[in-house]
């Protein structure tokens, strides 16, 4: 990773041992902090028992899960594209993700691929170049959004369900070894909700916004609703796959 020693926590910090969505708002917008903590628990869940080796993380912008993967690994290669939204200070490697990759083939023991798919113009190559790239038993993670507004426009191509990444999946030489919705009809209308009041302006939206997601959140944790009862309204998906 370049300037691995000047790395800071951005998308996603630690508090008290469990990975969050960043509360700054710079960051994470306090409209996404409900997705972006699913997001992050996934994660937070399988980079210790699937993360190892020599790591690609890809379309990383600022590489907000380092933190949490560094001492599983024994390294890491950062890789983005120049017309990223984000910071590209951490990027070793610099290329267009649905193109053919400038990386070796079997080199890399894990891949990373967090909130990316969706913005692949072309994602057949790339799940075919990353099955090139990645080590026979190697493991791919992958989340990507379902029931979610257009984000980094125009840049924002497509939403997948969980046959169309299992279909990937196959045609490509992986075996999915986890398949987990995210969220559900709660955290879709909250998201849903959020964003719209902090569109409106208004001077008390952001706390009012916060104070939805917070509510939905307690409530789903307490009733466990969305896993239960809304498996057709997925809000995204994450999933662990290894390659053949």
């Amino acid at each position: 990773m370049l300037n691995q020693n000047l790395w800071q926590p951005s998308k996603y910090f630690n508090q008290g041992g469990k990975l969050r969505a960043s509360r700054d708002a710079n960051e994470v917008a306090i409209s996404s902090r409900l997705v972006t903590d699913a997001v992050a628990d996934c994660f937070a869940r399988f980079i210790p028992q699937y993360c190892s080796g020599l790591l690609l993380d890809l379309g990383c912008g600022k590489a907000p899960l380092y933190g949490t993967y560094k001492n599983h690994i024994t390294d890491v290669v950062c890789v983005d594209w120049v017309n990223s939204f984000h910071d590209l200070s951490y990027i070793d490697i610099s290329c267009d993700l649905s193109k053919p990759l400038p990386l070796p083939d079997q080199h890399f023991d894990t891949i990373i691929l967090s909130d990316v798919l969706e913005h692949i113009p072309a994602p057949e190559n790339l799940w075919l170049e990353m099955a090139r790239i990645i080590k026979p038993g190697g493991h791919l993670l992958v989340s990507v959004p379902f029931y979610y507004w257009l984000h980094e426009e125009p840049h924002d191509y497509y939403r997948y369900t969980e046959h169309a990444l299992k279909r990937f999946a196959a045609l490509s030489g992986f075996e999915i070894l986890v398949m987990e919705q995210y969220g559900g009809v709660p955290e879709i209308l909250a998201d849903i909700l959020a964003k719209n009041i902090i569109n409106f302006h208004w001077r008390f939206g952001p706390l009012f916004a916060d104070y939805i997601q917070r509510l939905v959140a307690w409530y789903v944790s307490r009733r466990k609703q969305s896993a239960k009862k809304s498996p057709q309204f997925p809000l995204g998906y994450f999933l662990v796959a290894k390659k053949r």
